[in-house]
Parts: C-alpha cells; sequence; structure tokens
C-alpha cells in the first residue's frame, strides 16, 4: 500500500492511479471496519483523519481532472471526521520522490514506453546525468 505524501502533480499516470486505488482501500478498510490489512502501516496512519485522507483523495481527483481522466468514485463527505492534516509519515517526502524516480526508472527499464506527455510524467523520469 502506498498513499504518497508528495503532489499528486509530481505522480506519473501509475503512481496516481495506484494512490486512487489504495486510497478507496483504507478508506473502506476505515469507515466499513473490515478487518484485512487493518494493522498495516499505511493504513494505521490514517486511523483518526478520515478529513485529512479525504484531502488527498480529492487532491488526487483534481490532478486526475487536470489530466483529462474521468472519476466515478467520489468518498462520502459525511464519514470524512478527524484531523484534516497528516503529518505522520512512514518515509521523508525527500526519500518518497526517491523511490518514485527508482520505481519509475525500473518500470521503464522493463518495457519501452513513450516520452513523457505531461510535466507530471516528465517528473517521473530518471534526473539528468551528470554527464548529459
Amino acid at each position: 500500500m502506498r498513499i504518497w505524501d508528495v503532489d499528486p502533480a509530481r505522480l506519473c499516470r501509475s503512481h496516481l492511479l495506484g494512490e486512487h486505488r489504495e486510497i478507496h482501500a483504507v478508506w473502506t478498510i476505515l469507515t466499513e471496519g473490515r478487518s484485512g490489512y487493518a494493522r498495516h502501516p499505511e493504513v494505521r496512519r490514517w486511523e483518526g483523519k478520515l478529513a485529512a485522507l479525504h484531502a488527498r483523495h480529492e487532491a488526487g481527483v483534481a490532478e486526475m481532472a487536470r489530466r483529462g481522466y474521468g472519476h466515478r468514485s467520489p468518498l462520502d463527505v459525511a464519514l470524512a471526521t478527524g484531523a484534516e492534516r497528516q503529518d505522520d509519515q512512514l518515509v521523508s517526502p525527500a526519500e518518497q520522490l526517491a523511490l518514485l524516480v527508482a520505481r519509475t526508472a525500473a518500470a521503464r527499464s522493463s518495457h519501452r514506453r513513450r516520452p513523457p506527455q505531461t510535466a507530471a510524467e516528465a517528473a517521473c523520469q530518471d534526473p539528468p546525468s551528470l554527464m548529459d
């Protein structure tokens, strides 16, 4: 599970849509009392912070709309209670960005991809080499 602590505009398509699925999974676990993954650190850090999780979802939805993606899975704002801000991080945002770059580079090396079409896709690329 991974809900990032970086601006959704910095996420490539794969990570943005993956985070959206993860938010819905965490939301369901916390709002419906589901036991699956309830003890996972990513779920536990959102306990008592459904308002912050809702805000993260809405930020991701706004980025999805900006990129022209459809969205048909709103969260119930009436359930968005608790803290409005997420201050607990499993990994620092700087480390998360490095992880995003590494994951994107690994995925790119496993198959050919088209060149980035947006700034967000470009942000997921490897940093320029000192030799460039």
